[in-house]
This record gives C-alpha cells, sequence and structure tokens, in this order.
C-alpha cells in the first residue's frame, strides 16, 4: 500500500474542493464530534462525500469502489456475513457491504474503511480469507440495506414528537441530509424532490429542468429524514395532514444557500421539495439571460421607460424571476426609488427595498402595494399579478407615473392581453398601462465538452417537415440574427454533464411592445391571430422561432427547442 501522507485537508484545499477556513473549523471540531475530519467537513456543509471520496482513495491508496460492482442480491450479503459468524444488522449499523469472491477473498466496502474496531473485527471473523478493502459512497450502502431489508420494512408513524426530535438529531440523519444538499449543489440542481413510496422512499434531483433519481432509500429512513428537514426549517414535526412551508439558511458544498421548503400529506407519508437559492448569486447581467440582439435592444428601451407595465410571463421555473431581478439591476442607478413586493423574496439586492408578503396575517400583495404607493417609488416590481385587485392597484400605479415590473402565469405573450381582460379589467386599461409582455422559456444549452457538429444533410434528416421553410423565413425576417454560417450541433454525453448533452440553460423569448395598433386591437378584443399579425409587424415572434435561432447558433438543439415548446407552437403566420 503505497499512502500519500499529506494531510487530506491540504489535499482538498490545493484541489481547491474547500476552503482553508473550512478546514480550520472542522479542527476545531473534531475534539467534541469525535470524527474524521472528511466526516466533519461534510457534516458543517463544506465539501460533498462525492468530491472527498476519490481524494481519499488517492491518499490511502484503497480503491473507490463503482456502484455496479456491488452485490446485485441481499443474498450474496447474508452468506458472506454467516461465512464469519456475523449478523447483517452489525454490518449495517457499522456502515459495511462485504461478500465473497470467486477467488476466495472477502470484499469489504465502506464509507469509512479505516475504521479500526470494525477491521479488527472482521479479521478475527474471517481468518481464513483476505479481505479486500475498498470505499463506497453512503447512499450505494443504503441501496444495499434496501436490499436486505426490503422483506421486514414497514411503514411505521410515531406521532410523539420527542421520539421524532431524537431521530433528527442522530449523526447519520444530519450527514445524509448534509450530503444530499452538498451533492444537489455540486451538480446544480434547483431543487431537490424527496418522495415517498410504499416500501422506501427516493430523492431526485431537478438539474437543467429535467428530474432524475439520484438516492433510492428504505422506508425506516423516512421518518427521520423528514423529520429533520422539518425541524431545521421551523415546521411543526408532528403535523402531517396539512401542507407547510418553511425556509432554511445553511452552507453547503462550501456555499451560503438559503432552501424554500414545501412539505405536502400523500397516500405514503409527506412529499418535500427543497427549492435552492444560492445566496452568493449576484450577477443579475441583462446579457447572460441569453437574449438576441434585437430583443436585448428592446428590453433595454422598456427598462428605461418612465411609466408604465412590463409583463413577464411564463409557467414556473421558465427563468421569469431572473428576468425581473436582471430588469432591477439594470434600472437600479441609485437615482431612482425601487421598491419590489413579492412572495418570497428570492434574492436580496443592495440598493432596493424588498418587501416580503406575509398571507397569513393578511399581508397580501395589494395590502402591500397600497401602502408602497405612499413611499415615494419610481419603480415598483410585482412577484406576481394573481387576482383583480392587484391588477389593479398596478394599473393605477402606471397610470399615475410609476414603473410597474411583474409577472404573468399565461402560455404566450399575446395571451397575456386577454387574461387580464378575463381578471375582469377594462380593456381600454390594460391598453393605456401596458407597456410591452415577455414570454419565455428555459431550454437546456448543449455541453461545450460532448457537442457533436452536424452538417447540413444530418440536419435535415433530424428536423421536422417544414423545418426548411420555417428557416427560410426565418432568414428573411431577422437577417441580422442569421449573418453566420449556421452550427448545427448533436447532444451526445460526457461525464462533464452527467451524461445528459447539455449543462446549463438559456433563454428563449417572445417580445410583444404595445405599440397604437396594438392598443386599438385590445380595445377592439379583435381574435388572437389579428393580433399575432400586427405583433409581427413589429419585429414579434414566438418561442419556437426564437429557439429555432439558438439551435442554429450552436446553443441548443432542435429536439431540446421541440421540447419545450410543444408542438403546437407553430411558425407564426
Amino acid at each position: 500500500m503505497s499512502m500519500n501522507l499529506t494531510p487530506i485537508g491540504e489535499l482538498l484545499i490545493a484541489k481547491q474542493l474547500v476552503s482553508e477556513q473550512d478546514v480550520e473549523r472542522a479542527l476545531q471540531l473534531q475534539p467534541q464530534l469525535d470524527a474524521r475530519l472528511g466526516q466533519i467537513l461534510i457534516r458543517i456543509g463544506a465539501i460533498s462525500e462525492d468530491n472527498l471520496l476519490p481524494v481519499l482513495a488517492q491518499q490511502l491508496d484503497i480503491p473507490l469502489l463503482d456502484e455496479t460492482l456491488l452485490p446485485s442480491t441481499a443474498q450474496m450479503i447474508e452468506q458472506a456475513a454467516q461465512l464469519g459468524g456475523l449478523s447483517t444488522n452489525w454490518l449495517l449499523e457499522q456502515e459495511i457491504v462485504l461478500w465473497e469472491n470467486v477467488d476466495g477473498t472477502i470484499a469489504c466496502a465502506s464509507p469509512n474503511p479505516l475504521n479500526s474496531f470494525a477491521r479488527e473485527t472482521l479479521c478475527n471473523a474471517y481468518q481464513q480469507h483476505q479481505l479486500q478493502w475498498s470505499f463506497v459512497r453512503s447512499r450505494d450502502i443504503e441501496r444495499m440495506a434496501n436490499l436486505i431489508r426490503s422483506d421486514s420494512v414497514s411503514a411505521m408513524f410515531s406521532d410523539e414528537v420527542a421520539h421524532l426530535r431524537e431521530l433528527a438529531e442522530e449523526a447519520p440523519v444530519i450527514e445524509l441530509v448534509n450530503n444530499t444538499w452538498a451533492q444537489a449543489i455540486d451538480i446544480g440542481a434547483s431543487d431537490i424532490h424527496i418522495e415517498p413510496e410504499e416500501h422506501g422512499f427516493e430523492i431526485r434531483f431537478r438539474v437543467d429542468g429535467i428530474l432524475t433519481t439520484k438516492m433510492s432509500f428504505g422506508r425506516d429512513r423516512f421518518d427521520a429524514v423528514v423529520s429533520r428537514i422539518k425541524l431545521i426549517s421551523g415546521l411543526d414535526i408532528a403535523e402531517r395532514r396539512l401542507p407547510q412551508d418553511g425556509r432554511i439558511s445553511i452552507r453547503a458544498s462550501g456555499i451560503d444557500i438559503d432552501i424554500r421548503v414545501s412539505v405536502i400529506p400523500g397516500v405514503h407519508g409527506e412529499s418535500i421539495v427543497l427549492r435552492l437559492l444560492p445566496k452568493e448569486r449576484k450577477d443579475f447581467s441583462l446579457k447572460r439571460l441569453g437574449m438576441e440582439q434585437d430583443h436585448l435592444n428592446k428590453f433595454r428601451k422598456w427598462i428605461k421607460e418612465p411609466h408604465g407595465i412590463v409583463l413577464v410571463t411564463g409557467p414556473t421555473g421558465s427563468g421569469k424571476s431572473t428576468s425581473l431581478y436582471a430588469a432591477l439591476a439594470e434600472a437600479n442607478d441609485r437615482q431612482k426609488k425601487i421598491i419590489t413586493v413579492e412572495d418570497p423574496v428570492e434574492y436580496k439586492m443592495d440598493g432596493i427595498t424588498q418587501i416580503q408578503t406575509h398571507a397569513e396575517i393578511e399581508y397580501t400583495f395589494a395590502r402591500a402595494l397600497r401602502a408602497i404607493l405612499r413611499h415615494d417609488p419610481d419603480i415598483i416590481m410585482i412577484g406576481e399579478i394573481r387576482d383583480l385587485e392587484t391588477a389593479e392597484i398596478a394599473v393605477q400605479s402606471a397610470l399615475t407615473g410609476h414603473m410597474v415590473f411583474s409577472t404573468l402565469h399565461t402560455n404566450d405573450a399575446i395571451g397575456a392581453f386577454n387574461r387580464l381582460i378575463d381578471m375582469g379589467l377594462e380593456p381600454f386599461l390594460v391598453a393605456s398601462s401596458l407597456r410591452a409582455v415577455q414570454a419565455q422559456r428555459l431550454v437546456r444549452r448543449l455541453c461545450s465538452h460532448c457537442a457533436k457538429p452536424l452538417s447540413h444533410d444530418e440536419m435535415m434528416q433530424l428536423a421536422p417537415a417544414d423545418f426548411a421553410e420555417q428557416m427560410l423565413e426565418l432568414q428573411g425576417r431577422f437577417p441580422t440574427l442569421m449573418t453566420e454560417s449556421a452550427k448545427w450541433h448533436h447532444a451526445t454525453g460526457c461525464p462533464q454533464c452527467q451524461n445528459t448533452g447539455y449543462r446549463g440553460r438559456v433563454g428563449i423569448y417572445e417580445f410583444v411592445e404595445v405599440t397604437t395598433e396594438l392598443q386599438a386591437a385590445i380595445v377592439q378584443r379583435l381574435p388572437t391571430h389579428e393580433v399575432n399579425l400586427l405583433a409581427k409587424r413589429d419585429g414579434y415572434r414566438n418561442l419556437r422561432e426564437d429557439g429555432l435561432i439558438k439551435a442554429r447558433n450552436g446553443l441548443t438543439t432542435i429536439d431540446e427547442v421541440m421540447r419545450v415548446t410543444g408542438l403546437s407552437n407553430q411558425v407564426a403566420s
């Protein structure tokens, strides 16, 4: 065995996986926690196990086992345990999985293969066999435990708060929850979904808008995990019948983040969704949104308007809040009073007064807006126009000299006019107060490490039937955006992008400016297709068209654009 004698803390700092401050803090905690430095770093949220174990394996010259090499059945583990006169329960308590190889050696896998007590016990139990130790991830140990426990696990729920608190404070549970957050941060997840099933539960991460299962655990761990999350987010541990919402501020994988917690009851137990909101996200530059130059010019012009309403529309998770924050950052020249009303305040910005609504004390959007109109604002940002009362105050604000930014849930930009009218606003108020509407979605950005260029012939084979006609029309309408040669690519997949072919996301947009002609169309309530034609004369293109331009420029793929925009979002005609 050839070990690297450099301390693990120095190795991690050298690889820029942790900071010197994190290591110093872990060393200070080591005497009272009586644990290895790596375990403490995971516990305090400085690093994930996925980043720690490869470095430990290299330092100690102990291999890190791939999950595909672990036993496929519980019988293999049970037979090896019986061979040494050990119980599987003891092995699971020690976080060890073992099995007999074809050559008679005993493979021993553990997240902590240096556990002296476990090593000594196994040496005595298997005196006639050679032991082969390796590192393995905690989630793989849990998966093996599920194989063993699957027949005996029962979905028992305890209503005793004291017992639930005790579960939540157990060190393995704390490490599991903290490690889950760290892993999610490492791969750039926006949400963590904890979903109970009849005999276990899954943890899924949403990365670039797509949910993927990352871990599966036995049902016996579920109560402890839920209790831990509820405890630190200030929720009622004993309440399992009603939805609850909370918030946590933690440090994970070396990053300070806020976590928005949503708990809802289901038939198999409570489902939890955690929205990850990094505190250190400060760059809300408009250029990072991925707008084409014509859209960027229009958006900047709208931001400088002295009064009126600019709406950003789209479903949940389409990047509306990011666009609004970028608009506020652009407008924040410290010469204007900017006030926001949000639920919740996702990112804190300097130089802006941000207000959090509280429905439980009836501090709603409408009530907050009435108050801030007396606070001499120049620009108002409303998190969402949800009802007629909020819409009426937004219109009143716009007509009395204020610039209002807000979001609205509609499928496209042109649908926003009818949505406001259906809420109860008079058409002439909608027409006179609205300056512009922007609709948006997020498409996954091609991974720069593995994207494969496509020739024109290959592209035509993969493209929809009317693709050539669509691209010719776009070339005629937006020649300045398509001056360079096409850069079509195909997603392949590599370790850098978790084998998805994509890494990160970019926005696709619809922009509708409310011109004099469009105001008349809104007041007359003309059909959508006629409004569409009017908008098209002023440079409007729909989400599909904007996505195709980005695919042509090598930012994403046609498949991804079609996935996000659907089959019905055809080229405007």
